[in-house]
C-alpha cells in the first residue's frame, strides 16, 4: 500500500513537566500520598526524563484527576473523536481528498472504550459515506498503529483501487490513575494525548512511500509486566521495571527479520530507559523518536507515526525506514517503508 499523506496533532493545552508536578501537588490524592510516592514524582518530573512538555485534551487536569470511572469515559468519548477528526482532516488537506473519498478507516486506541467505536463518531463528523468499512482495533496498547496499518494493507490487497485511512488516537489523560505503586507513578510522569492520521491506497504514484514486510511477536508469558487492568472501573497501567529490556529484546528479534537495511529506525518511544535499551541493541540512534518524546511525552499508539512524520519533514534522500512499536501483550510489531 502507498502513502498519500500523514498528519499528527496534539491538543492545544500544553504542560511542562514542572507544570505537571505543580498541578499534581495540588490534588487531594497527592496530599494524602506516601512520602516515597511524592519523592518519586518530584524526582522524575524534575529530572532527566527526556520529556520537556506534554499536551492534554482538557485544560483542567484538576478536574480530570477528580473524575470517577463514568466521567472519565465520557471525557474520552468527547475528546477522542474530536482529536482524531482534527488529524484526519489535516491529512485530507495535505493530499487533496475528502472524507467521501475513503472506502475504509482503521482506527486504533486503548485509552477508552466505546461501542460503537471511535470510528463511528469520526465517520459521522467527517462525512464519510454510509458504505465505508469501519474497523476499530482495541486492546493492542502502545503498539497498535502498526497492526492497524497491517489490517489496512490486507484490505487494500483485496480492494486495490480503494483509499483508506489509518488513525491512531489516545487520550492518555482519560487513563490517569493514582496510588502509591511505582508503575502507576511512572505512568503519571510519561503520558500525553495525541492523534495521527494517514491516508493510503493500493495505487502507486511516483515517489510514494510503500508499506509492507510486516512482522510481529507476542509473548503472553510477559503479559503481566505491561498491560492495563481494571481497578474500580478505571484503567490502571501496569509497568514493570523490566520493560526496557523486554522491549529491546523483542525489537532486536524483529530487526533480524527485516527485508533490507533501513536509512533510519523510527520507534515508539516508551520511555527514556526503553530508548536507551533499543539504541544499545540496534545500530541506530533514535533521533526522531527522542524528539517526539521530548515534545509530547509517550502518547501510546500514535507515537511511532509522529516519529515518521518528523523524519519525512526533513526531506532527506532516504529510501527505506524500519518502523517498530510495542506494548501490552507483551507484543512488538514492525514494518518497512520504502520508495523507488
Amino acid at each position: 500500500m502507498f502513502l498519500h499523506s500523514l498528519s499528527c496533532v496534539t491538543p492545544p493545552t500544553v504542560f511542562s513537566q514542572a507544570d505537571c508536578f505543580t498541578l499534581i501537588q495540588q490534588t487531594d490524592w497527592f496530599k494524602s500520598s506516601s512520602g516515597r510516592a511524592q519523592s518519586l514524582l518530584e524526582k522524575v518530573m524534575h529530572g532527566a526524563s527526556g520529556i520537556e512538555r506534554r499536551n492534554y485534551a482538557s485544560p483542567d487536569l484538576h478536574a480530570v484527576f477528580a473524575m470517577d470511572a463514568g466521567e472519565l469515559n465520557r471525557y474520552f468519548e468527547n475528546a477522542a473523536p474530536s482529536l482524531a477528526v482534527d488529524a484526519l482532516e489535516k491529512a485530507f488537506a495535505k493530499c487533496g481528498l475528502i472524507a467521501a473519498d475513503l472506502d475504509a478507516i482503521f482506527l486504533c486506541t486503548c485509552t477508552g472504550y466505546l461501542c460503537p467505536g471511535v470510528s463511528s463518531y469520526v465517520a459521522e463528523l467527517t462525512g464519510m459515506r454510509g458504505d465505508a468499512f469501519l474497523c476499530d482495533i482495541v486492546g493492542q496498547g502502545c503498539g497498535a498503529a502498526i497492526p492497524a496499518m497491517r489490517a489496512a494493507q490486507n484490505f487494500l490487497s483485496a480492494n486495490p483501487t480503494s483509499k483508506v485511512a489509518v488513525v491512531a488516537v489516545e487520550i492518555c489523560s482519560a487513563a490517569f490513575f493514582t496510588n502509591n505503586d511505582a508503575d502507576v507513578l511512572i505512568s503519571l510522569c510519561l503520558f500525553g494525548d495525541g492523534a495521527a492520521a494517514s491516508i493510503w491506497s493500493g495505487k502507486k504514484s511516483p515517489g510514494a512511500w510503500q508499506a509492507g514486510h510486516f512482522t510481529t511477536t507476542h509473548r503472553p508469558q510477559e503479559r503481566e509486566k505491561i498491560r492495563f487492568v481494571n481497578d474500580q472501573g478505571k484503567l490502571k497501567n501496569k509497568l514493570h521495571r523490566s520493560v526496557p529490556q523486554l522491549a529491546a529484546a523483542a525489537v532486536g528479534d524483529l530487526y533480524q527479520l527485516r527485508f533490507a537495511d533501513p536509512d533510519q529506525v523510527l520507534a515508539h518511544a516508551g520511555g527514556r530507559d526503553v530508548m536507551d535499551a533499543i539504541e544499545a541493541t540496534l545500530p541506530f540512534t533514535l533521533d526522531e523518536t527522542r524528539a517526539v518524546f521530548a515534545r509530547c511525552g509517550n502518547m501510546s499508539s500514535p507515537s511511532v507515526l509522529f516519529a515518521l512524520e518528523k523524519r519525512l519533514a526533513k526531506n532527506l534522500p532516504d529510501q527505506r525506514y524500519w518502523l517498530t512499536a510495542f506494548g501490552a501483550g507483551f507484543a512488538a510489531h514492525a514494518c518497512e517503508l520504502w520508495r523507488e
